[in-house]
């Protein structure tokens, strides 16, 4: 059997450094659009943070691969293993940006250096790729539960800015003033005061937390309408509880004569008054005061059906009569001519016209 040969097999390219990542196609443009020295922006806190999420995502992606192809034993001696290899640092780099991610590509460009440095050099002794990159080396973040130029304490401390109750103006970023923006229900420089229709209480490590208050109360020392120190308006105190103040009882109605006044908790609405009330006292046309012309109260505001009075309505012999909310109209059948006081049938020229008694009744849309 012939001796196999133990000559290493020729191995793959790698790249050199600092150049991580080839030049894209010139197709692509995208050389072009990188900005120069001179109008190059710093990278915001949001960027750096999202590259090295995508850093730290395809450092997971490749975590168990290996060189494919050639001989491993010499690869592992003389490139170093996959694991540390400027190889898998490229697979990573080239994962990083959608080639239409501008600011991406432009962070990537411009401290590919870094990268590269941190990975083959300091990877071991900075474990946290954000904190030596986005903070301590580009300063472009701050720490958690701080914020700033210089990284500041956010008022609370850094442990629970704005006591757990609020958020920290510029937390984490080198922006912002550190004032603290409350969450729903708390107010103070600290967030620590609870806010009107809040009440106080004591949470986990006995810290306050503000609950809402009843809707009846303004103050309060718990969350029922009998621990009220202050009604809200629209509810006055009774009985050592806050109830509602029902406007709507009241001698004179806070409303106009054509709308009715509809309580609520804690206020009241004017509603309009069915069309068919002269004023009202509440909803639908049996809480009319008075019914307009052409309806009757008889019980409730109904409509006069003028066409079934026993006395004809309409002035003309021959009319028929229709009736329409409210009132009523008298038309001539079809094929009839109005006169002064009667309907005639219209005739052929030439031949007489005679008065006939209605025929066919005009269709509705012609009333």
């Amino acid at each position: 059997m012939p001796e196999r040969s133990t000559a290493p097999s020729r191995p793959r390219p790698v790249p050199a450094s600092p150049a991580l990542r080839p030049p894209a196609p010139a197709g692509l443009g995208l050389l072009l659009l990188l900005p120069d020295e001179a109008t190059k922006k710093p990278a915001s806190c949001k960027h750096c943070r999202e590259l090295v999420d995508k850093f730290n995502q395809g450092m997971a992606d490749t975590a168990k691969k290996n060189f494919r192809g050639g001989n491993t034993t010499w690869e592992e001696k003389s490139l170093s293993k996959y694991e540390f290899s400027e190889v898998r640092l490229l697979e990573i780099v080239e994962s990083l940006c959608e080639s239409s991610d501008f600011e991406c590509n432009c962070l990537v460009e411009e401290h590919e250096e870094q990268l590269e440095a941190w990975w083959l050099r300091l990877k071991k002794e900075y474990t946290d790729l954000f904190e030596w990159f986005c903070v301590k080396t580009l300063k472009v973040c701050c720490f958690p539960g701080t914020y700033g130029p210089d990284c500041r304490e956010c008022p609370g401390g850094s442990e629970r800015p704005c006591s757990g109750n609020g958020h920290c103006s510029g937390d984490g970023t080198r922006q912002g003033d550190g004032s603290c923006q409350c969450h729903l229900g708390y107010r103070g420089a600290l967030c620590t005061d609870c806010m009107d229709g809040y009440f106080s209480s004591r949470g986990i490590e006995m810290r306050p937390v503000c609950t809402a208050c009843d809707e009846s109360c303004k103050m309060s020392t718990g969350p029922t309408n009998g621990a009220c120190a202050e009604c809200e308006a629209g509810w006055v105190q009774e009985d050592g509880a806050c109830v509602d103040v029902d406007e709507c009882a009241a001698e004179t109605s806070p409303c106009s004569a054509q709308l009715y006044c509809e309580n609520s908790k804690g206020t009241f609405q004017c509603e309009e008054c069915d069309p068919v009330c002269v004023g009202c006292t509440g909803k639908g046309p049996g809480q009319c005061r008075e019914c307009i012309p052409g309806y009757t109260d008889s019980g409730q505001c109904a409509d006069v059906d003028e066409c079934s009075l026993p006395k004809g309505v309409c002035p003309r012999r021959g009319e028929n009569c229709y009736n329409t909310p409210g009132s009523y109209v008298c038309v001539c059948p079809e094929g009839f001519a109005e006169t002064e006081d009667a309907c005639v049938q219209m005739q052929p020229a030439g031949e007489a016209a005679t008065e006939e008694s209605p025929a066919q009744p005009p269709s509705q849309e012609d009333l």
